[in-house]
Order: C-alpha cells, then structure tokens, then sequence
C-alpha cells in the first residue's frame, strides 16, 4: 500500500474523530486521521494541569493582550491563561458574522474533547419522533432502537458515571456508579421531587469523569481542572481513550497540521477517492486516497469540507443536491436561571472540587404537559459554599476579616437552562470568498439566530427556576436573564442533516452523503434538531454505528 493510500481517512481527531478512528482500525481498516492542528501527547503536553494558582503570571486569568488577540474567545469565560493555546486563534482562522455566532474551536489532535463539559446524556424517542409529528424539519432517519447498542458500546468505553432513574424521556445508561450530591443539593432536590411527585426532579450529572478506574485510567481525582487536559485519563478524550485503542491496533496514522481543502469526487464511478491537504506549516499541498472518509471535522468545518468540495457535478459542494447543504444551523439557547441561599448546613461542607453538577431532564410538553412552545429544555447547576473571595460589608480591613474569610461562606444554589433550538433553512453557512485565513482559504459567513419558538420557551426556563429554588425554600431567590446568542453552549448542530430523502437531506440512515455514499459525516453537521440534552453521547454513539457499517458494507464490496 502506497504511503499516500489507505482503507479509510478519517477527518478530524476530536470526539467523533476519535471514535471513527477506534471502530475503523478495531475493524481492520489501515486508517489515517488528519488533524489541522498541532499533536497534543497525552499527559506530556498538558503542561499546566498540575500547576497551582500561583504559578500561572496571571493567576489562571486574562490580559488585555489576551483579549485583543482573542476578540471572539473573550465573550466568554474560557479566555484565560490556564489553556489558551487549546483553543483556535481568531486572527488565523476568522469568520464573517452576519449575524452574531460565537463560534469557539480547538485545532489539535483531540480537538474540543479537551475542553468539553463531559456532560453525557441520551436522546430517547421523544427526541427523534418531535420532527415528525410537529411537522418541523425533516424526520430522523432513525429512532432511540437504532442507537440504544451504540449508546452502551461507547459509555461502557468511554466510562460514564450517572444514577438509574427510569425517565422515559432521559434513558438510563450503561452507567458506573453516580458521583454524589452534596448536602445541600440533596436538601433541594428532595424538596423539589417531592413537591412536583417526579414529574420535575433534580438528579446528579451523567458525566464522562470515571468514578471507577478503567484500564489505563485513573479514577476522577475531583481537581475540576479538566479542561487544561488531564494526566489521570479520569475523564474521557480522544487522547485519554479511543486514541490508545486505535493505536493499540496497529492501524492507525495520525498526521497533524493537515487542514483537508477538499473531497475529491470521481464522478464516473459516483465516489469519493481521497481528500485533498494543505500542510499548515509548509503551505505545500497532498493528496491521500481512500476506499472510505469519515468526515469528523466539526459541525461547522465540516460543512466547509463539503462546501469546498465543490465540482461541475455539484458547484455548490459535495453533498449540495438536495439543497439542504450549510443549512439548519442550531445550538442550545441559554443563560437563563435562577439562584438563591440555602440555610441550615452552615456546619456541613464537601470533598474536593466535585468535575461535575446537578440536572433536571425536561419536563415540558411530557407526559401531557402541552405549552405555546414546541419542545422543552434542561437545567444544570450546583449547590457551593462560599469561598475567600466573598464580600463581607462589615469587614473590609483587618484580622477580623482575614479571619473572617478563612472560613467557608453562606451556601448557594445556582440552576442555568439549556433549551432546544429548532431547525430552520434560513439559518445557514456559506462559503465568503473575498475574506480570507490565515492560508488563503474562503472563510465561513454565518447566519443564524433564535426564533419566536424559543423566545416563547426561555419565559418558563426563568419562570421555572425561580419556582423551583422557592418551593425548596431558598432565600433571596432571584432571576438571571441575558441574551442568547447561537453558538455560546458550543453545540452546535445542523448543515448536514440526516433524512429519509435524497432530495431534502444530505445524509441517510447511516450518516452516508446521499451523493457519494463512501463519505460519511458523523460529528453534529449530522443533526437533524437538537433535543434539549447534551449532544457529544449521539455523536460518539451515530459515529460508532456508522463506522461498523462503513467497515461491513466495505468488505461486503458494497462501497
């Protein structure tokens, strides 16, 4: 075999990269994995994980510099020293807003399963059935019995801890045991399940942070510093799991700094051949070749690919035929919630710093609640005490206050909702070719925003909070309400949906482009809507399926 020749390309290294990669090579395929950024070697390059505080110039914060050089970044919290080169440069890889989209990447081997929440939750058949009966969209090619192996197949992997509740709408898992509540949290959700007699109820997070060791991983060692990478392989990454696994096979080529312009497209034989690479340190161009390629590189990128991808077949990009390509951008709408005191455990306080939160599952339109909005949402939060930095009014100087502020303050509870965002045409991605990265190439121009659906629905995502945190009889319950732009949750979803028809889908059953069947796109472009759950489990569970079936129907001589 040719060093440029290979069973399979897989496009991008993060959470469902790493998955093709594992299930691909597991299945004997010689594969490749081409990352547009540098490598990042598991715990040799997570050089800050182990750092105190005080070792970081600016104690862990941000610069003027930082945010001059990091316009977009700098929206919101994740701009600071501790990690900030995980994440993608504004100035190199820009994009057009013609309406506003924070759009937060990381360009490196592992992508943003460095950086992500972990939050790992199933989507049940409320989900996948919402599209058709509502007449929104295009219904799911598929529903919760297609996905329900594949969703034990990557938590038994990946290790997810959570608690067995028997929600219909939220199915339970493949689960090691829960991490647990604290004393507080336990107080409030108590209160609450029992109030609304589990139609609402406070459950612990399902988290991709092991509470049992898996091999060649360490249990969660409760620092909450995951997102500088973490040298215990307590939580689930590309680098912690399905990496070693696919290099364990013997398979598997990893080649950084390998931005993917194109798919080249045979349009005698109505395949894709291979992909088409700009080296980013050389600006010197490859070609690799392929039987079959898995496009990985992230719901927007991805889209570029295809977009970029364009022939006289189709001018407007591999996969366009149905005219559905670079549309149907969503993300999760949110910061909305409440907060409020908890009295009564001013003696009780909590181990470590717990990876990990609350959740309430949707209860909206379920189980014959029917509201003026379609769909529902989520709350995640955390109960917390008081730390050194709170404000004492009457004691701002001195020993007293020195004194004051070694001891833990009063307890909060915090609760933010994550809703559902609908999948509309109007909200797309296309190729701006009069601006331009930092390699010559046509940037993203992205225009997307949030409808009257979800106006609707963020009026109960305050008003629900704040009912909540009452009934369990907080103090100083209060709202918090600002705007929501896509973008900001980081799960974005859409541009290449999955559908039943050729002609108002660009993906089938099996995540297959319905225009070049050997090309397979598995990360979040594939989303045909968003639930209201954290998205990464689907993508990791679609690209686990898929990538089986790419390796059968290939032995088969069916691609």
């Amino acid at each position: 075999m040719a060093n440029n020749s290979y069973d399979a390309i897989v496009i991008g290294s993060g959470i469902s990269g790493g998955w093709a990669a594992k299930e691909l090579t597991e299945n004997g395929l010689k594969t490749i994995m081409l990352e547009r950024g540098r490598n990042i070697e598991h715990v040799k390059d997570y050089t800050n994980a182990l750092k105190a505080p005080w070792e970081f110039e600016h104690r862990g914060g941000r610069t003027q510099q930082m945010s001059k050089d990091y316009p977009v970044l700098g929206r919101e919290y994740f701009l600071n020293e501790t990690n900030l080169d995980y994440w993608a440069s504004d100035k190199d890889s820009p994009y057009v807003e013609v309406k506003r989209f924070d759009w937060f990447r990381g360009y490196h081997v592992g992508g943003r399963s460095l950086m992500w929440g972990r939050q790992s939750y199933r989507w049940s058949d409320l989900d996948f059935e919402a599209n058709l009966k509502e007449g929104v969209g295009v219904d799911w090619p598929i529903r919760y019995k297609d996905l329900a192996p594949w969703y034990s197949h990557v938590e038994r992997h990946a290790g997810i801890s959570g608690s067995l509740e028997g929600m219909h709408q939220l199915p339970d898992g493949d689960f090691l045991p829960p991490m647990d509540m604290n004393v507080a949290e336990r107080s409030v959700a108590d209160k609450v399940n029992a109030h609304y007699a589990g139609k609402r109820k406070i459950i612990i997070g399902r988290t991709a942070n092991l509470t049992k060791a898996l091999p060649g991983r360490s249990h969660c060692q409760f620092r909450n510093k995951c997102a500088m990478g973490c040298p215990f392989g307590a939580y689930f990454s590309t680098q912690s799991s399905t990496l070693p696994a696919a290099m364990a096979t013997g398979n598997l080529t990893v080649r950084p700094y390998s931005i993917v312009t194109r798919i080249l497209y045979d349009k005698d034989k109505k395949k894709a051949t291979g992909v088409e690479v700009l080296d980013a340190q050389t600006n010197k161009t490859y070609e690799y070749y392929a039987k079959v390629i898995f496009l990985n590189a992230s719901t927007l990128n991805s889209a570029w690919v295809l977009m970029n991808s364009a022939t006289d077949v189709w001018p407007d990009g591999l996969g366009s035929s149905s005219g559905e390509l670079g549309h149907n951008l969503m993300d999760h709408h949110m910061r909305v919630g409440a907060y409020g005191t908890v009295e009564g455990f001013e003696d009780r306080y909590y181990f470590g710093r717990r990876p990990n939160g609350i959740y309430v599952p949707r209860y909206r339109n379920v189980d014959g609640d029917k509201r003026d909005y379609l769909r529902g949402f989520g709350y995640q939060g955390l109960a917390s005490r008081e730390g050194w930095g709170r404000d004492i009014a009457e004691m701002e100087i001195g020993g007293a206050y020195k004194d004051a502020l070694g001891e833990p303050g009063k307890w909060t509870f915090g609760m933010a909702a994550f809703g559902e965002m609908l999948p509309d045409h109007n909200n797309k991605v296309t190729l701006d070719k009069n601006k331009k990265d930092k390699w010559g190439l046509p940037v993203l121009a992205i225009d997307a925003q949030t409808g009257e659906n979800e106006r609707k629905m963020r009026v109960d995502m305050v008003n629900d909070a704040m009912e909540m945190l009452t009934v369990a009889g907080l103090k100083d319950v209060a709202k918090f309400e600002a705007e929501s732009y896509p973008g900001a949750a980081i799960h974005e979803m859409g541009t290449a949906r999955m559908g039943r028809d050729p002609k108002t889908s660009v993906l089938n059953e099996w995540n297959q482009v319905w225009d070049a069947k050997n090309v397979f796109v598995t990360d979040g472009a594939a989303m045909a809507s968003t639930a209201c759950q954290n998205p990464s489990l689907t993508y990791m569970a679609l690209t686990a399926r898929a990538a089986n079936y790419a390796a059968a129907e290939l032995k088969k001589g069916n691609i």
